[in-house]
């Protein structure tokens, strides 16, 4: 008996150590998608105009990889700095976790932006694009798609450049930013 005691308490005891505490990306979204003080949206690669573009094959491979795009915004207010506070130090905290590789930092004229990647050197999950600025709010931009590699973001890059997209399904978040 007593034996089956402490076998239930180990295996009690792996579950519990083997759940990550750690908010993922995706939770994070999910968690705050209803959340009165962002705005969130999803936007198909359809679009981006790529179909429609004279592309290189290359450039055809990379585009076919795209997805969605997942966005999160959140405007800060003077009602909700406190809650501006909490979320950024949140999405601080996860993009800092060991999945994310951080690939370029730059300032704008809206503020900070990073972007990070999630997978390993021949596949990534996701393209994380985030931008903070303390006066205006932030926002969080997942690109996901099918085996994207790195190699081929040049290549992505590119393609929508040369589609005909003109911002198209993003004009809430330019209203949401315009001083």
């Amino acid at each position: 008996m007593k034996n089956v005691y402490w076998a239930i308490m180990v295996v009690i005891g792996l579950a519990i150590t083997s759940c990550s505490s750690e908010q993922s990306l995706q939770q994070y979204y999910i968690a705050n998608a209803e959340n009165p003080n962002f705005m969130s949206f999803d936007l198909p690669s359809s679009l981006l105009n790529l179909e429609t573009a004279n592309l290189t094959e290359s450039e055809k491979e990379a585009a076919s990889s795209l997805k969605k795009l997942n966005i999160l915004a959140f405007q800060k207010k003077p009602e909700n700095e406190a809650d501006y506070l909490v979320q950024k130090n949140a999405i601080n905290s996860i993009l800092k976790g060991d999945d994310f590789s951080e690939l370029m930092k730059m300032n704008t004229p809206f503020g900070k932006a990073t972007i990070q990647l999630k997978g390993d050197d021949d596949i990534i999950d996701e393209l994380v694009i985030y931008g903070d600025n303390d006066e205006k709010g932030l926002v969080l931009v997942r690109v996901l798609g099918d085996n994207m590699n790195p190699a081929s973001l040049m290549q992505l890059i590119k393609a929508v450049e040369k589609s005909d997209y003109k911002g198209k399904g993003l004009e809430q978040l330019e209203d949401l930013f315009k001083s």
